[in-house]
């Protein structure tokens, strides 16, 4: 299945029935009069949360959403059938923002969640509302208001728990590969990831999301290589796993640059809570080891762990330490008051 995380749709709810105008003429029955029914409602336009969905690749091959418009009504004293309503099933992690871009309208981050779009037309009174004791035949009735028409945008964030960073080469895959279920491409050439992986990573008998996005480059704000368009998989992670290839000409400036794009992208990914892992220190020995530990360390003014993907070596450490961050993240959410609802409304 391709994967896509962006996508442009047209979406219209649907039109109120109008009124009827109606009057009951017949013989040998007195008292006739107005009963002319309302207008049916049209139909919403709702976004859902399901499960069992990683991309919006369907979105690419149907753009426009149109729900059903409402029946007019009838004579007799009959209401218009309301329109259907159609429903966008979007994946977990989906955002839904606005024409400019910019604005969030909804973010379904939970199976079930739905949100209405577009609110479809009232239907028009029929002639039977208006009737009063001045006024016992009127000949009136209102029409159905239109529905509203909109473009909007769709934007799948993965749900993960923990997000891989580091640049292409840097031994993202092969982690992820070696501690979950997960079968990404691996290689020896850059950017052998073209789109996220998700894997089911377990220690101590606990399970979390391991997220790995395609590799940085130097200049990736910019659109360079794969750009940093996937870096918003990894908005969510409640702890990034920064992979640093001990191999590489000069570490240092690996980490830098990755640093560096985190900042230039924002949304806060740069503040994260973040664990530095020297890796391929299976091609290294004891003293080249401990002097890129001690000049990492020095650089990024943390501690900084030491791990091979290919033989295994210090792999549960650092899943450990990945799960206490998530764990602390956990308890931190459950803490926080649940704010005020503010459901966008159409």
């Amino acid at each position: 299945m391709k994967f896509l995380d962006l996508a442009k749709v047209t979406i219209r709810s649907g039109s109120g029935g109008n009124g009827c105008v109606s009057f009951r003429r017949e013989k040998f029955i007195e008292y006739g009069g107005p009963n002319g029914g309302d207008g049916g409602n049209g139909g919403d336009v709702i976004a859902e949360a399901v499960d069992g969905l990683n991309t919006l690749i369907d979105f690419r091959y149907q753009q426009h959403f149109f729900a059903q418009n409402g029946r007019a009504g009838q004579g007799s004293q009959r209401t218009g059938a309301d329109g259907d309503d159609i429903v966008l099933r979007v994946p977990v992690g989906t955002e839904i923002i606005g024409e400019d871009e910019e604005t969030v309208i909804a973010d379904l981050t939970e199976v079930g969640q739905r949100v209405v779009l577009a609110r479809g037309g009232n239907g028009g009174w029929g002639n039977l509302h208006f009737k009063s004791a001045t006024n016992q035949s009127p000949r009136r009735a209102n029409p159905g208001q239109p529905g509203v028409e909109r473009m909007i945008w769709l934007r799948l964030k993965l749900i993960a728990d923990a997000g891989l960073l580091g640049l292409p080469n840097a031994g993202k895959s092969t982690f992820l590969a070696a501690t979950s279920n997960a079968r990404p491409k691996i290689a020896d050439y850059p950017f052998t990831t073209l789109a996220p992986n998700l894997g089911v990573v377990g220690v101590d008998n606990v399970e979390f999301v391991v997220a790995d996005i395609p590799g940085l480059i130097e200049g990736a704000s910019e659109g360079r290589g794969l750009g940093d368009m996937f870096l918003g998989h990894v908005e969510r992670c409640a702890v990034l796993l920064h992979l640093v290839d001990g191999t590489s000409g000069d570490p240092m400036v690996d980490y830098r640059t990755i640093i560096g794009e985190l900042e230039a992208y924002g949304g806060g990914l740069a503040e994260k809570p973040r664990i530095t892992v020297l890796n391929k220190i299976d091609a290294l020995d004891e003293e080249e080891r401990a002097f890129l530990a001690d000049e990492l360390a020095a650089e990024s003014g943390g501690d900084v762990m030491l791990m091979s993907g290919a033989t295994g070596e210090g792999v549960t450490e650092v899943l450990r330490a990945l799960r206490a961050r998530i764990d602390a993240d956990r308890l931190r959410q459950k803490e926080i008051p649940e704010e005020e609802d503010k459901t966008w409304q159409p």
